[in-house]
């Protein structure tokens, strides 16, 4: 019972499913459980890449590529609220707008939107976009639906090892983030990698060992390059930096499915 409490916690946080009311009471809330909740970030990947997959597959029936592409990114955006995107831009704007890391965090926590962040979304989610579509181009619809949820899953555990290796560097007292911040054990970590292991299954099913293998080496190498660029730039990881991982984790199974060999 309390891997599922833990579960309609992550939902609740990383989402816009209504958990509320009876349920809400039922699964209840502590620094505690949430800093557990972050284990199931990949399950929560199933829910939205699902959703992702459902809207990308049903609009390929009648529209081109690219139009079915941007409507699934419209149902996973209105799912999560955008909250990793939004991450991306903050830590865009941060990197980009300042070499000092006192300045940089600063920036970081400042709600609106500069310059170097919505330059950033733009290129992330056309980049995005069109990967879909070359996708959608290059194989059948259960493939690109499979390929949809597997980087939506795979995508959520790769901050689970920045949150492994970091530390924290947010604003303790003011960021909503802070009781994941903590360290996870490894029984969380494999808890994640649990979720991940069938999204690498469905992969290999529809895409052959070559791409998921490419598929799955990108996701890491991603990883370890945002992992790198924190520890350099901000010597720890902040909450947006956990969703600008994983929109280019995202990025790169979607890169490494559609590289023509």
């Amino acid at each position: 019972m309390n891997g599922l409490r833990h579960y309609l916690l992550a939902l609740q946080f990383f989402t816009r499913v209504p958990v509320t009311g009876r349920l809400a009471e039922w699964v209840g809330f502590s620094p505690q459980m949430l800093r557990a909740s972050a284990a199931h970030f990949p399950g929560v990947g199933w829910l939205v890449g699902g959703a992702g997959a459902a809207v990308f597959v049903l609009a390929l029936q009648g529209l081109p590529g690219l139009v079915a592409a941007l409507l699934s990114m419209a149902a996973t955006a209105l799912l999560t609220g955008a909250f990793h995107e939004d991450g991306l831009a903050d830590v865009a704007d941060g990197l980009g707008g300042s070499a000092d890391r006192g300045r940089a965090l600063e920036i970081m926590k400042d709600s609106r939107i500069g310059a170097f962040g919505a330059i950033a979304l733009v290129l992330v989610l056309g980049l995005k976009a069109a990967l879909l579509a070359a996708l959608a181009g290059q194989g059948a619809p259960a493939a690109v639906a499979a390929a949809v949820v597997a980087a939506h899953v795979l995508s959520r555990l790769a901050p689970l090892f920045l949150i492994r290796w970091l530390p924290y560097v947010g604003d303790a007292g003011a960021s909503k983030a802070k009781p994941l911040a903590d360290a996870i054990g490894a029984g969380a970590l494999g808890v994640g990698v649990l979720w991940s292991l069938p999204a690498a299954g469905l992969l290999l099913a529809t895409q052959g060992p070559a791409r998921t293998l490419a598929a799955v080496l990108a996701c890491a190498l991603a990883a370890l390059a945002m992992a790198r660029l924190f520890r350099r730039r901000l010597q720890g990881f902040t909450g947006d930096g956990l969703g600008a991982t994983q929109q280019v984790c995202e990025i790169a199974i979607y890169l490494a499915l559609a590289w023509r060999a």
